[in-house]
């Protein structure tokens, strides 16, 4: 889990060092550095993972042992939607690393998605927490082909099926 202490903004301050305006309290100061916020790995993790799914190009997130997995997951009642499968999240006290497992479409350009990704990513996060993102590190697992999907949907089908 993350401490973070609100911060007014960077430069804002004429120690521009310190972000986070610490030890502050009272009427005289700010509101909004009145206490502490606090932003468990988990919130930066989902964040990061629904910034990448709305990215075109990207299928699914995480690798092939995660994904199977995870299928698994969704179908038991209360097994969760797997928002961080394929994110992994390292916060620090105003930092944090994002490591993502996608798997692109076919006949996508993996460098402008991987580029699209990280911009989403580092956007969403940033924003959303108030967190510095220094690293959004990016493993290509799988490419999805079009026909796959339809083969999957079949044998689902066919183990439905009474024998």
């Amino acid at each position: 889990m993350t401490d973070n202490s609100t911060s007014v903004g960077k430069g804002s301050r004429p120690d521009g060092d310190t972000s986070a305006l610490k030890g502050r309290t009272g009427a005289g100061a700010p509101a909004e550095t009145r206490g502490k916020t606090t932003i468990a790995d988990g919130v930066v993790a989902k964040i990061a993972g629904m910034a990448t799914r709305e990215v075109p190009g990207i299928h699914n997130l995480g690798a092939g042992m995660a994904r199977a997995i995870g299928a698994v997951r969704e179908r038991v009642p209360g097994g969760g939607g797997g928002v961080t499968r394929g994110v992994k999240v390292e916060v620090g006290e105003r930092q944090a690393a994002v490591d993502l497992d996608v798997v692109v479409e076919y006949g996508v350009s993996i460098v402008e998605v991987a580029g699209d990704v990280r911009t989403n990513v580092i956007g969403a996060v940033e924003r959303m927490t108030g967190l510095e993102v220094v690293e959004v590190n990016i493993a290509v697992d799988d490419v999805h082909l079009p026909d796959e999907e339809e083969e999957s949907e079949e044998s689902e089908r066919d183990e439905g099926r009474v024998r």
